[in-house]
């Protein structure tokens, strides 16, 4: 039976992380380090309980056999091979299972490798310059072979009293003496290395988490020649991640997380704030795609290369060693961004827990370098998303966007000069924050010919915008019309009315004529979208010209006859028919498969197509039907005289479907 107990003797980074995991989860570890200054990095947590002293053999036997661990986790330091040693012997005489914790093995390349010290001082014995020796005091006496050792040496060691005297009566004293107590960030080191007049910098190669990687960073930078002293041996064991994972299954221990979703704002590291540059730093593990790791990544810090919350949340789920994670978004967690997603997957799972920490935002950092407010603009992404951009420059007078490259700023400049929006004030904004930051100011027209490249931020100035009036009713005399019938304004008015469009509609406009109901119910649907149907070529021009002219971008222009041209279209919310070739009954039964709770709006003119009309309207599965009849008439002035004339009466047709929807 197992005694839910873990015994650790830790000299490593590792080691202690590994403690502070196991408490959390309910096991009870006891700790033994050497030194007092040891047992002070440990966390103080509920079931740790920590020992200093030096043990031997026959001391670990006793002290095993008391405490009773089902585990003895040995994550001394690589190069303590004696009391590695030790801990092996006194696991196999007390029949205790032994598991070795080793540090992951780094690449060398360049550097000048040796067996042992003695190696590493026969070599800079033939040498001339500084040296700077961070292995530590115990064996700092071999460097006293080098000639001229106490001028050419610098020691770097532990601010203990009793290294310092040992340090002293060896000779190193003064400036040769530096008593710190890591970590040493790259930025340390180089600059000991500068200070000092480093040539030869001496190392173990310890690992990530003993500091290697930010010792050979400082060392290449400042071009020091690094001496490594490998390995005694090569070891076998688990990693930090494989114990986690070993001992989860071996206690069925519950898995912990602390997600942190960070905005880290444009990207350069000057904007990070306070609060996201410390959740960074306190990450076990960061997350983000590749811009956001290369920006924010700090030195040796394990991280994942992934976008996609799915992926996110089953990467965590393998790495239980993992419980500080910080996932790296791209601005504003708030503002079109990857947060949202992976929030709601976050808050699906009872051991995970999540909070967002917001970053300056693309948007307001470019407003402010343009000088401009943005609380009274249109923000829209184009990036990635599908958006009516030219409705939001109809609709206001600045719109914040933001876009991908190149092309598809190119795509959108060319598409506001061909709706009229050519001569708009607009500025670009690319690599905000960076050294490389361009911002660039002309017109959508101008700016077509170097729109830059890597666009972040696009904003327009329309200072009309906003100004049409919000209520149906477009003027007759706006639309282009040449010979091509229209839907006149009051009838048009009333018809759009009774079709009750929303913001995010699919409309079908049947018969569009000049289009004047395909564009004004367009307009209407800024979020949504509109097929106009129309078989007369001359009618489709028309069409085109005045969907440009109102700058009605998301409407569809389709040459063709229903039903058969209604087919591939996606399922309408609601249908206007102004002209139905003979063939109405044929296109209801359409609309009905395609949606059967869809809303119908009928012209009709002649007598028959009235009849039709109420035919279906009797015989089919409708509800909230209406039918009107309008004659309009409007003043025309003759001479100084106005006189009324009247237009041909319309009935207006509308109802609701009332089908069963089908279900999948």
């Amino acid at each position: 039976m197992k005694n839910n107990k873990i015994l650790i003797y830790a000299g490593t980074t590792e080691g202690r992380k590994l403690a502070s995991y196991l408490v959390r989860r309910g096991m009870q570890v006891h700790v033994c380090v050497a030194t007092a200054y040891g047992a002070s990095l440990l966390p103080e947590e509920g079931n740790i309980t920590v020992s200093h002293e030096r043990m031997d053999c026959e001391r670990m036997k006793e002290f095993i056999a008391a405490y009773r661990p089902d585990y003895v986790v040995d994550a001394t330091h690589p190069y303590a091979k004696e009391v590695t040693k030790n801990v092996k012997e006194a696991c196999e005489k007390q029949s205790v299972s032994y598991l070795r914790l080793v540090r992951k093995e780094e690449q060398l390349q360049g550097e000048i490798c040796v067996e042992d010290v003695d190696a590493a001082v026969r070599y800079l014995e033939n040498t001339s310059g500084n040296i700077l020796v961070t292995t530590g005091s115990k064996e700092l006496e071999a460097y006293t072979k080098i000639p001229d050792y106490k001028e050419r040496v610098y020691a770097r060691v532990l601010s203990l009293k009793q290294v310092v005297e040992k340090c002293e009566e060896l000779g190193f004293a003064g400036r040769h003496l530096i008593c710190m107590q890591g970590p040493f960030s790259t930025e340390l080191n180089l600059a000991m290395l500068r200070e000092y007049d480093i040539d030869y910098l001496v190392t173990k190669e310890s690992g990530v988490a003993g500091g290697f990687q930010q010792k050979w960073e400082a060392a290449r930078e400042a071009g020091v020649q690094l001496v490594v002293i490998g390995r005694p041996e090569k070891e076998t064991g688990y990693s930090y991640g494989e114990i986690c994972k070993f001992l989860k299954k071996e206690f069925n221990l519950n898995d912990k997380w602390n997600i942190s979703l960070v905005g880290i704002g444009t990207g350069a590291a000057k904007v990070f704030t306070e609060e996201a540059k410390e959740a960074i730093q306190h990450a076990d593990l960061l997350i983000g795609a590749g811009r956001m790791l290369r920006a924010a990544a700090q030195e040796g810090q394990p991280v994942y290369e992934e976008y996609l919350p799915e992926k996110i949340i089953g990467y965590m789920k393998e790495h239980p060693e993992y419980e500080q994670v910080t996932v790296a978004l791209s601005g504003d967690p708030g503002f079109y961004s990857g947060a949202k997603k992976l929030m709601e997957l976050i808050t699906k799972e009872p051991q995970m827990e999540g909070g967002i920490i917001p970053g300056i935002s693309s948007v307001s950092y470019f407003a402010a370098k343009l000088g401009v407010s943005w609380e009274d603009a249109s923000l829209i992404s184009v990036h990635g998303r599908k958006e009516n951009l030219i409705s939001a420059i109809r609709e206001h007078q600045k719109v914040f966007a933001l876009v991908s490259g190149t092309q598809e700023i190119c795509d959108i400049l060319k598409k506001m000069d061909d709706y009229g929006y050519g001569d708009l004030r607009v500025c670009t904004g690319t690599e905000l924050s960076y050294p490389t930051e361009r911002i660039r100011e002309g017109t959508a027209r101008s700016l077509q010919e170097d729109p830059g490249e890597n666009l972040a931020v696009l904003y327009i100035e329309n200072p009309v915008g906003g100004t049409n009036p919000v209520t149906p009713g477009i003027s007759d005399e706006v639309f282009i019309r040449r010979e091509v019938p229209m839907t006149k304004e009051e009838v048009r008015t009333i018809s759009l009315s009774k079709l009750r469009i929303c913001s995010d509609s699919v409309i079908y406009d049947v018969g569009a004529g000049t289009g004047s109901v395909s564009v004004e119910a367009a307009l209407l649907a800024k979020h949504g979208q509109v097929y106009a149907i129309e078989r007369k070529s001359e009618a489709i021009e028309l069409i085109r010209e005045n969907q440009k002219k109102m700058h009605a971008e998301n409407l569809t222009v389709i040459e063709g006859t229903a039903p058969e041209d209604l087919k591939e279209l996606p399922a309408p919310d609601g249908v206007f028919i102004g002209g139905s070739g003979g063939h109405l009954k044929e296109i209801l039964e359409l609309v009905e498969k395609k949606n059967p709770k869809a809303r119908v709006v009928i012209n009709a003119i002649s007598l028959e197509t009235l009849q039709e009309a109420m035919e279906w309207v009797k015989n089919g599965n409708v509800m909230d039907e209406e039918v009107l009849q309008i004659s309009v008439n409007k003043s025309r002035k003759i001479g100084s005289y106005h006189m009324m004339m009247g237009q041909n009466p319309i009935y207006i047709i509308s109802f609701q479907l009332n089908g069963k929807e089908e279900t999948k």
